[in-house]
């Protein structure tokens, strides 16, 4: 880095001497299903239990065999929810994921065993800058954790081969098989790895907003790759998953473009291939942002069925959590855990993508083909 630190040996110390953060995996605690269950008994803890129960005793039931959808906003591998993340996966209670590309980079220091630590959000960022420390709110880490990422991204790109156009689900298959190659064990504790080991295809609504896609970029204009990724195979990816479920559900973190990414679907199989689904049958959301200010992140389930997002006859089945998904996932994954639904078989729609894809582009001809246009 040409004008600054990347991680001063001076000062630095100073401020990363709090304690390591770690992935915390969740162990389906009976004292925090009771806390639930008997204690959350109105406002925003009503509604988490509310969230709590439509997750385990409705979309986990086997009778339902809900696809379930898991969307990540705001920075949540940072704080240490991988574990939480890690563990739906492996037990099959989460299908797919859509999640800003943040969220993955960082999920790669937990990988190459890079160490971020709790500090304090009270401090001076100019201080930070000429002492080579990051900060995410009281998330501290050395800024020689991102060029060492960065460098493992650059690496990767070269030695994968992978050219033209591929879907943000190809691209972190192969890069959870390459951390499973060079990281043996890594999927213990990195959600790109465990999701490559338990066939669980993950998505990036904006792939040119994280740092992994600013390597990619780096790659093309220096290598000469052409290795590109392409969005329309993510929306068709994502179309083709939710027309072949038998009931559709999500959980979203936060809100923003993986939210929207996953609900419009729906509205993509109705409004543009002519395939009417229904909406989502299940809807669960944790936020902060409220209906008022219009934006997505707070959109209600009643605003998502004009949109036919939403299923009209299931609005008893939603649920949203007014809640830091800091303190809310966590427990939800805890009851979620403990549930007796709380272990699935897993439905490896990784390695389904292309085959469900075909279903699509073969069924949207036949609606071509009928309506003779």
């Amino acid at each position: 880095m040409p004008y600054r630190s990347p991680g001063a040996p001076k000062g630095a110390k100073s401020f990363l001497k709090g304690k390591p953060i770690r992935y915390y995996r969740p162990k389906g605690s009976a004292a925090v299903r009771t806390l639930i269950d008997e204690g959350f008994q109105a406002f925003n803890a009503a509604r988490l239990g509310e969230a709590c129960r439509i997750f385990g005793d409705k979309m986990l039931a086997k009778q339902h065999d809900t696809t379930i959808a898991l969307t990540l906003a705001g920075a949540m591998t940072p704080a240490g929810l991988g574990g939480c993340i890690i563990e739906l996966m492996e037990r099959g209670l989460i299908d797919f994921v859509i999640s800003t590309g943040a969220n993955l980079y960082h999920d790669l220091h937990y990988a190459l065993n890079f160490t971020l630590r709790r500090g304090s959000p009270f401090v001076d960022d100019r201080v930070l800058y000429e002492e080579g420390v990051i900060r995410i709110y009281d998330v501290l880490f050395p800024a020689q954790v991102l060029l060492d990422t960065d460098s493992f991204i650059r690496d990767f790109l070269e030695k994968s081969g992978m050219e033209g156009g591929v879907s943000t689900a190809e691209l972190h298959e192969a890069l959870g098989k390459h951390l499973l190659k060079v990281r043996p064990g890594c999927a213990k504790y990195s959600v790109v790895a465990a999701a490559a080991k338990y066939g669980v295809p993950i998505y990036t609504s904006s792939p040119g907003d994280s740092s992994i896609g600013m390597n990619i970029a780096y790659h093309e204009l220096i290598n000469r790759s052409t290795l590109q990724v392409d969005p329309n195979k993510d929306v068709n990816e994502v179309c083709a998953i939710i027309r072949a479920a038998e009931k559709n559900g999500c959980v979203i973190l936060g809100g923003g473009s993986p939210k929207n990414f996953y609900l419009q679907g729906q509205p993509t199989l109705w409004e543009v291939y002519g395939i009417l689904k229904g909406g989502n049958d299940y809807f669960i959301q944790i936020t902060t942002d409220s209906v008022v200010w219009g934006g997505l992140s707070g959109a209600t389930p009643p605003e998502a069925v004009s949109w036919g997002k939403v299923n009209p006859s299931v609005l008893p089945d939603t649920a949203v959590a007014y809640c830091d998904s800091t303190i809310a996932f966590p427990l939800f994954c805890e009851y979620a855990v403990g549930h007796k639904n709380g272990r699935r078989k897993r439905k490896a729609l990784l390695s389904k993508r292309i085959e469900l894809v075909n279903e699509l582009e073969k069924e949207a001809r036949k609606k071509i083909t009928k309506s003779g246009k």
